[in-house]
């Protein structure tokens, strides 16, 4: 199993508990990401992804968009796009 860093977690909302991602690559409803940091392990599959509020598909180099977590992350953990081989 691969994995290519596609951005890091710029914000955190616990109460939702959502995180806002800016994205170095491109990334898609669906896909397998993993977030790492200094405490944090989390691999799981993009299911909704926000822009701006509004729900898109997909994201594009220099967007920052949110998504709903399973758990907590932190600022500054890296996101990792895992490529399935």
């Amino acid at each position: 199993m691969k994995e290519e860093q596609i951005g890091k977690i710029t914000h955190f909302f616990p109460h939702i508990p959502a995180g806002v991602i800016e994205l170095e690559k491109e990334l898609k409803i669906s896909d397998k990401i993993h977030i790492k940091g200094h405490t944090t392990d989390l691999t799981q599959i993009i299911d909704s992804m926000q822009i701006d509020n509004v729900s898109v598909q997909e994201g594009k180099k220099g967007d920052d968009v949110a998504i709903k977590l399973k758990d907590r992350v932190r600022i500054h953990d890296l996101v990792y796009k895992v490529i399935e081989e």
